[in-house]
């Protein structure tokens, strides 16, 4: 079940048409980083289009508790009056993030280079995910961390205080840690660098120039280089978020598998740090355009149009690819099942560190579910079985995971049983109206009666 109510069992069957427009939610990478950096102005932040997802709502939660003043104004419409950088303070009570790696990993990293301690937990999915990898580097700052074993939450994280700057090269493509080491940069003097050799999204240098700060992005040796510089003024900002490319990959990656389908999804952010998925699809053949092409706060922006696609074949993946598309190997897993041949996923042993091992997650349901996999410990290749090729009927394991549970869901409109999850309830965390949603374009979902 999700730490925030009794599991919810539903059942996806076959689907007519997927037509209509998809409004999704906000970006949620962009979203977190909002209130976060709106926190370490000094001043009012103002946002629209915030995903209000549990997630994120977390995080809003958890910036009060630092003593920023974050108030809703109206259905994604939120301010920020921040305390400035170094200006938090200490909280109460333990910071609570829900089911939110990013969340708490940023905050964990706004927090380590202030003199003040706090404690961290989450809800059985978090609690059971890495968190060495942010907390090696914060040790360097000069934060010291208690945690259970392996770094697990709960975790208190005792802040530095007198920061020292880093100089850090990523051991794994992540852009948690890498903006997690930026923003204990902001109050570190001097200059604080990170190094990365993939490419991992970039929101958080962009919003950080954008803010006011002094960063730098070059490319040395090969490797992308982030230098920050210590202790600025972040200038308050208003922010408009663009809806988020890996909420839309479920109507569009649902419109390609269910026949006679046209699904526009408007506003989706194209930063190309985030839109691998969208070049592989279109590698396989998948009949998906982008329809008014634009720039929005820095981010560039396109409708997407999808439409169903019969003739999709089974292509390799770039390992090079996976930091651009980490989030959405699920609903491609879907996607490739539906495809001729296999679609062949390497590099991708990040995803058993997610919010669960999604390779084994996708592999079990997939079988569940008729489909032929294979896997090793960084990849998963799965053996597409044509257009109304999957049979369906199987029921799959959610793993408290929201992109698991609505890859499944997706999976059920184009097989040719219905699909059960277990437990549909953490896709609240992230994309709360996704039922709705995909309801209202003309899914046929299921919650079990009880």
């Amino acid at each position: 079940m999700s730490a925030h109510g009794a599991p919810i069992p539903m059942t996806s069957h076959p689907a007519g048409p997927l037509r209509g427009e998809a409004r999704v939610p906000g970006d949620k990478s962009i979203s977190h980083r909002s209130l976060i950096l709106g926190a370490l102005c000094v001043g009012e932040t103002r946002i629209t289009g915030l995903l209000e997802g549990e997630d994120v709502l977390d995080t809003a939660k958890a910036m009060r508790a630092f003593g920023a003043e974050v108030t809703q104004h109206g259905p994604g419409t939120w301010s920020v009056h921040g305390v400035g950088v170094g200006g938090f303070a200490e909280p109460a009570d333990v910071i609570d993030c829900g089911n939110s790696g990013t969340g708490v990993r940023l905050i964990m990293g706004a927090m380590a280079t202030s003199p003040i301690a706090a404690t961290f937990t989450g809800d059985a999915s978090l609690r059971s995910r890495p968190m060495g990898r942010v907390t090696d580097p914060m040790r360097l700052f000069g934060a010291m961390s208690y945690g259970r074993a392996g770094g697990r939450l709960p975790l208190t994280l005792v802040g530095a205080a007198d920061p020292v700057p880093v100089d850090y090269a990523l051991p794994m493509p992540s852009a948690q840690v890498k903006s997690a080491v930026l923003l204990a940069g902001l109050n570190a003097p001097g200059q604080t660098v990170v190094r990365e050799a993939e490419a991992t999204r970039d929101h958080t240098e962009r919003m950080l120039a954008g803010f006011g700060a002094e960063v730098s992005v070059t490319v040395e040796d090969g490797q992308r280089v982030i230098r920050l510089a210590g202790r600025p003024e972040l200038r308050p900002q208003t922010i408009t978020v663009p809806r988020d490319p890996s909420s839309a990959a479920f109507p569009v990656c649902a419109a390609l598998i269910t026949e006679g389908s046209d699904v526009l999804v408007p506003g989706i952010g194209l930063n190309p740090t985030r839109a691998g998925l969208y070049a592989t699809l279109r590698e396989m053949g998948a009949d998906l355009t982008y329809e008014n092409p634009r720039e929005e706060g820095g981010e560039p922006v396109a409708d997407l149009r999808a439409r169903f696609s019969p003739n999709m074949r089974g292509i390799e993946v770039p390992a090079e690819r996976a930091a651009s598309m980490i989030d959405e190997y699920p609903i491609l897993s879907v996607v490739a099942a539906f495809a001729e041949g296999a679609t062949v996923m390497r590099g991708v042993g990040e995803l058993r560190v997610k919010e669960s091992d999604r390779i084994d997650a996708m592999a079990r349901g997939l079988e569940a579910n008729g489909v032929r996999i294979e896997e090793d410990r960084e990849t998963l290749i799965v053996h597409g079985m044509g257009p109304k090729g999957v049979p369906g009927g199987g029921t799959a394991a959610a793993r408290l995971d929201h992109r698991i549970a609505m890859s499944f869901l997706c999976l059920g409109m184009g097989a040719r049983h219905a699909v059960g999850v277990d437990d549909a309830s953490p896709i609240a965390t992230s994309f709360p109206i996704f039922e709705d949603l995909m309801t209202g374009l003309g899914a046929s979902l299921e919650r079990a009666r009880g």
